[in-house]
């Protein structure tokens, strides 16, 4: 799994020439590439063009032996519109997957992966937030004279 993301500094990217040699290897494999890649090119906060690419393994092998491996006993209730729907009901009809709960987790797992780097980031800010919220708490309980922090408030 890759993730790249460019700021292009001289030129404009004719994304479409880039692109239509992928789309022709694909299409010889049977795999329409619209259907399956979301490329934008946009403007940056420059006003540069940016490109964004992201690639998905070319099997999932390894993120479902990930996902047997341990327990998928967490309950997650989410709200999808009809073409998601669709989407994971042919991953179903595959055979890939048993239920839309197994395709769902699969490819959240797998967006996970993809934005580990900008999640290992969140997760160490909010640990000072933690530390910050609890040396808060810790200076209010000793103002106040309470030794212990009561935990009927």
């Amino acid at each position: 799994m890759c993730c790249a993301s460019d700021s292009v500094e001289s030129q404009p990217v004719d994304l479409g020439a880039i692109l239509e040699p992928l789309r022709k290897e694909l299409a010889g494999l049977g795999i329409n590439f619209d259907t399956i890649c979301r490329c934008t090119q946009d403007q940056s906060s420059s006003g540069k063009p940016r490109v964004k690419v992201v690639c998905v393994a070319p099997n999932l092998q390894e993120s479902m032996a990930e996902m047997g491996a341990s327990a998928r006993n967490q309950v997650v209730m989410v709200r999808v519109d009809e073409e998601t729907a669709k989407t994971l009901d042919a991953w179903v009809e595959t055979g890939a997957v048993k239920s839309r709960s197994e395709a769902a987790a699969l490819f959240i797992r797998e967006g996970l992966n993809v934005r580990a780097s900008e999640l290992d980031t969140l997760n160490e800010a909010l640990g000072d937030v933690r530390t910050a919220r609890d040396r808060l708490r810790r200076q209010a309980r000793e103002a106040f004279g309470l030794e212990e922090e009561d935990e009927s408030r």
